[in-house]
């Protein structure tokens, strides 16, 4: 509430200072509080005032203590000072999603930037800081964000969560227990997968910015139609390779959905699992460049996040072409703005160009 002076039942607060006005004050006692304390105003400043403070008392009773909105029933909405929901989105996957379905109503704070790995990040001050501040928090889930639960503690966060992954069908153990639990975190190489994750955004936002609702709903159906159309043209580009030729080599078990969704065969990572702090063994190189030579994979495609020395020396050795350089897979993360994979939409469109550009 922006006023030099303000109104708590029966004292006055100095300017700056916060107060909670709770229960119902009436006009009558605003008057009479006035003409108690006169402030030394002609009798038109003093309607003038009232009919100022009136207003303002009925938009208190309306929103009610903390303005309204849902959530926790320990956290009431706090606006920002442009009147903008404060959200702290964990990746930049979900931080894109956050953007389009908040539009101008959010202000986003994206803790891991472009091209920097999630698996081994760890949170700076500044990250808990931003956490402790948000309205809401926006995650990928399904163990991805290792760290996450520990800076929450430490910001001692209030706000909304939104787990970005809630009823998504998620992946399997792939044999390997990388710290995951055996679950597969890369969720958003489907896109069919994203248009869950942006509907729980979107009922996130709701729930604590009631008044955005429409203009949430409206960006949710704008963004989902972008996605069909997203689906549609990968699956008509993997489906325009010989289907001998759909087999990919990654740098680690990144692309599971994508593969499970376009029907591509997955013929192994340089790095055994889904967690990129895999390492991978003698036995694991001589067993990968074997499987490649064996089922005829053209290509070993390395990700914009990772180093691509191995896989060029795995490619060297199977004899087959490295993908890599400006080349390489968005996989874990997005791209830096300007880049090929800067929002997910050009991400998904870069590899799918590059897969196939590869295997035809």
């Amino acid at each position: 509430m922006a006023a030099s002076t303000v109104f708590a039942r029966d004292r006055t607060v100095s300017p700056g200072a916060t107060v909670s006005l709770s229960g119902t004050v009436s006009i009558t006692a605003i008057v009479a509080f006035m003409l108690k304390f006169p402030l030394r105003v002609t009798r038109a400043r003093l309607a003038s005032g009232v009919l100022g403070l009136a207003v303002g008392v009925a938009l208190l009773a309306t929103c009610g203590p903390g303005g309204g909105g849902a959530g926790p029933a320990t956290a009431t909405p706090t606006a920002t000072a442009a009147g903008k929901l404060k959200v702290v989105a964990t990746t930049t996957q979900v931080a894109d999603f956050a953007r389009v379905i908040g539009g101008d109503r959010v202000q986003v704070t994206q803790i891991l930037k472009p091209s920097v790995d999630p698996h081994d990040y760890e949170p700076s001050p500044a990250d808990v800081k931003a956490i402790g501040e948000a309205n809401v928090l926006v995650a990928n889930g399904v163990g991805l964000e290792k760290w996450l639960n520990s800076a929450i503690s430490s910001a001692n966060f209030k706000g909304t969560r939104v787990e970005a992954s809630a009823g998504v069908k998620i992946r399997g153990d792939n044999g390997v227990d990388e710290g995951f639990s055996g679950l597969d975190p890369h969720i958003w190489h489907n896109p069919l997968n994203v248009k869950i994750m942006a509907a729980n955004i979107q009922a996130g936002f709701t729930a604590r910015d009631p008044f955005g609702a429409d203009t949430y709903e409206e960006n949710l159906a704008a963004y989902t139609i972008k996605l069909d159309a997203l689906d549609a043209d990968i699956a008509r580009q993997i489906n325009s390779l010989p289907p001998a030729n759909r087999k990919l080599v990654t740098n680690h078990d990144a692309f599971g959905y994508y593969v499970d969704r376009y029907q591509l065969t997955f013929v192994g990572s340089i790095i055994p699992g889904f967690d990129t702090s895999a390492e991978l063994s003698g036995r694991d190189a001589d067993n990968l460049v074997s499987e490649i030579k064996k089922t005829g994979a053209k290509a070993i495609f390395s990700e914009s996040s990772l180093p691509p020395n191995t896989a060029e020396t795995i490619g060297r050795e199977a004899g087959v072409k490295i993908v890599a350089g400006e080349d390489a897979l968005y996989g874990d993360t997005l791209g830096p703005q300007g880049s090929a994979g800067a929002t997910y939409l050009q991400m998904e469109e870069h590899n799918t160009k590059t897969i196939v550009g590869a295997l035809m």
